[in-house]
């Protein structure tokens, strides 16, 4: 990645930048009210914040949003605790399977659930309980204390040290796929849990997650597997025939790369501290994040980070996703601070130059999230702005307590 002088605005640790991202904190927090629907479950947002009801109301979103006004709460965001508070009833109501246990993905438009038991949408749950339970809401704790007995009796196997993808709506029948993005909300979910509520169990948990995903990516030049059947064996074809698939495609995902180094940072050092031990995986990080980089960025003849890549690292699809560059801000960062290198320090200010002439939608606020290889927003993946996590979490995290969920530092960070 090129490098040259920068705005100060982007630069990290100036005041220009903290101011910048202060900004887009708060414009980000006021962009998202309008989410709840009458039951609490979250609508998908459109362009300008207004609901979407056709496109459903999903577990996963409204979890997101419990958790980004729990962040809110401690921003001191005017109004987060009612909205806390609704995605709370939407949980622990109309969102609940009361006859088969757990939670469904979400609800249609016509309140009809939709089917099957998502790993990734309980994952969410944990993390939404526990972001609530920080911020002191009622009805938090027992909400947590259900996610995480669902979780175990489900998902979790603790002899493989991972977690199954997706049940059918009974809880009988599983299907054989097994995938890493589940795992990676997963570790995420667990470590809210351990710094929580002091939990020692849910850090090594995490770090058993952490130790499978590095090595499959070691012994593939630092490209993740995403892909695997029941026997956790690695299917690096799969998808071959459908590339583009929505929620499974094919190849390797450069923003999960991203988001694993982080991950993995925060994994180390909430576990080992700064020792020897926290510079194994730290490394593994700086592996995962540059071949990320190295693959998905400015690839094609445009700035920003293509969504997938095939097995060599030449780009499959060109989209941008926002959520990608949210965790690219997040992780240079990170490394930046636990290793010293400009080059970290550098490729943040240059993702941040490109948030803000391409990915902010300064005219009706919040992000674009998706723009095609001519950075066009387009919305063939992701219309309208559903709900505004990733994007928060980028203006807080470059500034929080690295071996600390998010969630337990939000009101320390000064911007």
């Amino acid at each position: 990645m090129a490098t040259k002088e920068k705005n100060k605005k982007y630069c990290y640790g100036t005041e220009e930048n903290k101011k910048f991202m202060k900004e887009l904190s708060e414009d980000l927090l006021a962009f998202g009210h309008k989410f709840p629907s009458p039951g609490g479950s979250s609508f998908y947002l459109g362009d300008d914040g207004t609901p979407m009801p056709e496109k459903g109301r999903h577990t996963w979103i409204t979890c997101r949003m419990c958790h980004v006004y729990s962040i809110g709460h401690f921003r001191g965001h005017e109004g987060s605790d009612a909205l806390i508070d609704a995605a709370l009833r939407g949980l622990k109501g109309e969102l609940k399977d009361i006859k088969n246990d757990g939670w469904y993905p979400g609800l249609n438009e016509d309140d009809s659930p939709m089917p099957d038991k998502q790993c990734y949408a309980h994952a969410f749950v944990i993390l939404a309980a526990c972001s609530a339970l920080k911020a002191g809401r009622p009805g938090a704790k027992e909400l947590l204390d259900e996610a995480l007995a669902v979780y175990d009796k489900y998902f979790w196997n603790e002899e493989e040290g991972l977690a199954c993808d997706t049940w059918n709506t009974e809880f009988t029948v599983l299907d054989p796929y097994r995938g890493v993005n589940a795992n990676m909300h997963t570790v995420e979910a667990f470590l809210a849990v351990a710094d929580v509520c002091d939990s020692a169990k849910y850090r090594a948990r995490a770090g058993r997650i952490v130790d499978h995903v590095i090595k499959w990516a070691s012994e593939n030049e630092w490209r993740i597997p995403e892909h695997f059947d029941d026997k956790w064996t690695v299917l690096l074809e799969y998808n071959a025939d459908k590339k583009d698939d929505q929620f499974k495609p094919y190849g390797a995902t450069p923003g999960h790369g991203i988001e694993w180094a982080r991950l993995t940072t925060q994994w180390a050092l909430s576990t080992f501290g700064e020792g020897e031990e926290s510079k194994k995986y730290i490394d593994a990080a700086c592996k995962l994040y540059d071949r990320a980089v190295a693959d998905g960025w400015y690839c094609d003849g445009a700035p920003g980070i293509v969504y997938t890549t095939d097995w060599e690292g030449k780009p499959i699809v060109h989209d941008r996703m926002h959520w990608t560059l949210a965790e690219a801000i997040n992780t240079s960062s990170i490394l930046y601070q636990v290793t010293g290198n400009q080059k970290y320090a550098d490729e943040y200010a240059t993702f941040l130059e490109y948030l803000d002439e391409y990915v902010v939608d300064h005219k009706l606020g919040s992000w674009f999230h998706q723009l095609d290889q001519n950075n066009k927003v387009i919305g063939t993946v992701w219309p309208g702005k559903s709900d505004i996590y990733h994007a928060l979490q980028a203006t807080l995290i470059p500034y929080g307590e690295i071996s600390k969920s998010i969630i337990c530092n939000a009101g320390n960070i000064e911007l």
